[in-house]
């Protein structure tokens, strides 16, 4: 592993929620969290728990369909768009959802559709396991997240 790659175990979606709540504290406008992982490992749970530790009152659907979701002030900080692009065919069709135009942080699940697209400053999360199982969360924290990714975590 390189020295920017963590993993830790996340026993339940609510040990989910928390890291994901974590995270929102540290979250800024522009930063970008790639979130990679098979179908059901948990991806949206972990978008969901992102936005509510922002501030976000509501429900938050997966934006399957329609790729991006965008949450706004003043229930957030800042702008946050919530992608996903697993519909997308190839990384070209990107160009038209304005995702890099936009000074909102963006939460993108299936990042690998965007190819060479994807800014090397994203945080990349990777969730594997489904179900009830534990679930394991490891990341690898890009320059730009030192110092705000980890968080300590207790030992």
């Amino acid at each position: 592993m390189s020295p920017s790659i963590f993993e830790i175990a996340l026993a339940a979606p609510a040990a989910t929620a928390a890291l994901a709540a974590q995270l929102a504290a540290v979250l800024r406008p522009g930063d970008i969290i790639a979130l990679h992982g098979d179908l059901g490992a948990g991806k949206s749970t972990l978008a969901r728990g992102l936005l509510h530790g922002l501030g976000w009152p509501g429900d938050v659907p997966s934006p399957t369909y329609t790729l991006v979701q965008p949450y706004d002030p003043p229930d957030l900080p800042f702008p946050v768009w919530h992608v996903d692009l697993y519909r997308l065919e190839s990384p070209a069709e990107a160009d038209a959802l304005g995702l890099f135009e936009t000074d909102a942080a963006l939460i993108i699940e299936w990042p690998e559709r965007l190819g060479a697209r994807l800014p090397a400053e994203a945080l990349h999360l990777t969730l594997s396991g489904s179900g009830d199982d534990v679930r394991t969360l490891t990341w690898d924290a890009a320059p730009a997240w030192e110092g705000r990714w980890p968080p300590p975590f207790p030992r």
